[in-house]
C-alpha cells in the first residue's frame, strides 16, 4: 500500500458508513498533490521538494478514534525487508526528536510542531530512490503505518526519549518509548537508543544501566539496536553539550560497545568528530558495524555532505541515519537533500 492511503479508515458518507471491501478493511484516500508542493499549506521553507502525499490530519483523527485496532492490523501486514540493501548499505531517515521537546530546526523554534508537515516530508523522504527506512517514536510510526509508507522498509522504533531536552533531569534519559516486546510484537526491524555520559552527572548511571538491559532484551530476540553515545558536559549556563573531539568519540565507544551480556546484535550510530580526519582513528575502537548521525548542520549543508563522504568510507561505518538536515534543509528542497544523501553511499 502505498502512501498517501490511510489503512483501515472509516470513510464516512452521507447516509452512512463507507464501504469495505473483500477483506473487512475500510480505506478513505487523502489526497495528492500534483506540482504546487507538500500541502497546502505552508511549509515554512517552501515545499520545492517535487510532489509527494498530502496528509489529510481529519481522516487520521477519524481512523485513530473509531478504529485504533487499524494501527496493529497494518503493522501486521506490513510488508517486510531485510535490515541491509545489496550492497550492506543503510540509508534511514530519523524523526524521533520531537518526543524529547526537540522541535527546533535552525531559526524556525518549532519546525517539527506541524505534525501534518512533518508526515508530508517523510513521506517525500521515504518515497526517494535508495532510502531503506525510518526511525521514529510510537506515534510518527503508527501515522506512517496508516498512510501505508513503510512497505518495504526498515522500521526503527525509539525506545528512550525520557531525557527532555534542557531538562535538569535530562541525562537520566529513562525508556519512555518503544520496548524491546513492543519492537517484536509491531513487526519492527530494530531499535535505537541515546545514551548521554556526564561523569559529573548520577543521571548517566541510571542511564547506562538502562542501556545494558535493552541491549539484553533486544539480542534476545534477535533484533539490532543502534546506540548513540556522547560524552556530554554542562556549560556554565547548565546547557547540555557533547563533546565530538576524537578523545571524547572514543570514549564513548569503548564504553556503549561493552554494555550487555552479547554485542552480537548491537550497532553504533556515531557523529562526525570535530575534525573529520580523525575518524579513522576513532572507528579503530570497535568491530561493531556503525552508521553516521546527522545532527543540526545548519547553513552549511554541503560540508556536512563532505564530512560524510569521508567517514562513509572506512570499514566499519555502514551508512546514515539523518533527520532534520533532509527533512528540513536550508533550501527546503527534501526530495534534493535526501537524494544527495544517498549518492553519498
Amino acid at each position: 500500500m502505498r502512501a498517501g492511503r490511510v489503512a483501515g479508515a472509516e470513510h464516512e458518507r452521507e447516509g452512512g458508513d463507507g464501504n469495505r471491501d473483500g477483506d473487512g478493511v475500510t480505506h478513505a484516500h487523502v489526497d495528492h498533490e500534483g506540482d504546487d508542493g507538500l500541502s497546502g499549506h505552508d511549509t515554512g521553507h517552501g515545499a520545492g521538494a517535487g510532489t509527494g502525499p498530502r496528509v489529510d490530519i481529519s481522516e487520521l483523527v477519524r481512523v485513530r478514534a473509531r478504529h485504533p485496532e487499524a494501527i496493529a492490523e497494518a503493522a501486521a501486514r506490513r510488508v517486510r525487508r531485510p535490515l541491509l540493501n545489496d550492497a550492506g548499505r543503510l540509508m534511514i531517515v530519523a524523526a524521533d526528536h520531537p518526543a524529547r521537546g526537540a522541535l527546533g530546526v535552525g531559526d524556525r523554534k518549532f519546525a517539527m510542531a506541524n505534525r501534518a508537515e512533518l508526515l508530508e516530508r517523510l513521506c517525500l523522504a521515504l518515497s526517494r530512490p535508495g532510502v531503506d527506512g525510518v526511525l521514529a517514536t510510537a506515534d510518527i510510526l503508527d501515522d506512517l503505518l496508516l498512510l501505508g509508507a513503510l512497505d518495504g522498509k526498515v522500521v526503527m522504533g525509539s525506545m528512550n526519549r525520557g531525557g527532555l531536552q534542557g531538562a535538569r533531569f535530562e541525562l537520566d534519559d529513562r525508556f519512555t518509548g518503544h520496548r524491546a516486546e513492543d519492537i517484536e510484537r509491531l513487526r519492527f526491524d530494530a531499535g535505537k537508543l541515546l545514551l548521554r555520559i556526564d561523569y559529573d552527572d548520577p543521571g548517566s548511571l541510571t542511564t547506562l544501566e538502562s542501556t545494558a538491559r535493552a541491549i539484553d532484551d533486544m539480542a534476545a530476540r534477535r533484533l539490532p539496536l543502534f546506540v548513540e553515545p556522547f560524552i556530554s558536559r554542562r556549560t556554565d549556563e547548565g546547557r547540555l553539550k557533547n563533546d565530538l573531539s576524537a578523545e571524547a568519540v572514543i570514549k564513548s565507544i569503548a564504553i556503549s560497545s561493552g554494555l550487555g551480556g552479547t554485542s552480537a546484535y548491537t550497532w553504533l550510530k556515531l557523529p562526525v568528530t570535530e575534525n573529520p580526519d580523525d575518524m579513522a582513528q576513532v572507528m579503530e575502537t570497535s568491530t561493531l558495524p556503525a552508521v553516521l548521525l546527522g545532527g543540526e548542520v545548519g547553513d552549511d549543508q554541503d560540508g556536512a555532505y563532505e564530512k560524510w563522504r569521508g567517514a562513509l568510507q572506512l570499514p566499519t561505518v555502514r551508512g546514515l541515519v539523518v533527520g532534520r538536515s533532509l527533512l528540513y534543509p536550508p533550501d527546503g528542497d527534501v526530495a534534493a537533500a535526501v537524494d544527495t544523501a544517498v549518492g553519498l553511499l
